[in-house]
């Protein structure tokens, strides 16, 4: 039996963005409701330490996610576990519609769905997802414990990830197409000063190589990006680090968007289109 909710704010994404929401639509006393999707906590649930938040010099990415929880329902925000399937804007209120078959009405909607990790799309990619490729290195690093590891990407979080996996692999090699990274300098430094990891620049994945039975990865080859050539570089696992893209999806119909897929708003202020 299906079940409908009315609020006078709803809030969708559990993320910092949404905690936040949750925290400030509170103290405004407007009752809100936050649905915290596929992901409860964010990004930062898939992350280790977090040395860029005010009033903590050193805190673990989930810990920190579950104060933000803790504060926003202290304050009197309502958490649910569903996922928001649907929602139309066209409607007064506005409608949302649940995978748990609950409805929710609001007068106003808070989208803070945040973004995924990005992928490259090659077919040899799709082919050893979840069999030594990944985007995660806090959720499957620890499968590679004494293996050689290559992590692909250029930004905070190639770097991020290769860092971790040096806990458990015997060499990671990080893998970019230009010849200097876009991550934070104090980020590179600890990266270089890394003697288990090695850097391979102007190449691109060209194509995971593995078996079939079992499954699993055995290498990878990457072609350099001027000279068009192949080099095979064995390994056991994977990481695509290339970012994040927008989670908007929802809305994507129904909004204006920006060409990343991200929604535009009026200039200083918070409005959708």
């Amino acid at each position: 039996m299906s079940d409908t909710r009315h609020t006078k704010c709803l809030i969708i994404g559990s993320g910092p963005a949404g905690y936040t929401a949750g925290v400030y639509a509170s103290r405004a006393m407007l009752s809100p409701i936050l649905v915290q999707g596929i992901e409860p906590g964010g990004q930062l649930t898939t992350t280790t330490e977090v040395e860029n938040w005010p009033g903590d010099t050193e805190v673990q990415g989930p810990d920190l996610m579950v104060r933000m929880e803790a504060h926003a329902s202290a304050m009197g925000c309502e958490i649910i576990g569903d996922i928001i399937s649907s929602l139309d804007l066209d409607s007064r209120p506005f409608v949302a519609k649940g995978d748990s078959g609950t409805t929710y009405t609001a007068d106003a909607v808070i989208l803070a769905t945040g973004a995924r990790a990005k992928w490259l799309g090659l077919p040899s990619e799709e082919a050893f997802k979840g069999f030594g490729v990944s985007a995660c290195a806090t959720c499957d690093g620890f499968f590679y414990r004494g293996q050689e590891i290559v992590v692909i990407g250029g930004g905070n979080t190639a770097v991020e990830e290769a860092l971790f996996l040096t806990n458990f692999a015997s060499k990671v090699t990080l893998i970019h197409r230009r010849d200097e990274l876009r991550a934070e300098k104090i980020l590179q430094d600890r990266l270089m000063k890394n003697p288990k990891i090695e850097t391979l620049w102007f190449h691109t994945l060209d194509e995971v190589i593995g078996t079939d039975n079992p499954k699993g990865v055995e290498g990878v080859r990457v072609r350099h990006v001027e000279t068009g050539a192949i080099t095979e570089i064995p390994c056991k696992g994977v990481f695509i680090a290339i970012g994040h893209a927008p989670a908007s999806e929802l809305v994507k119909d129904k909004l204006e968007l920006h060409n990343g897929g991200y929604v535009k708003v009026v200039p200083g202020s918070t409005r959708t289109s």
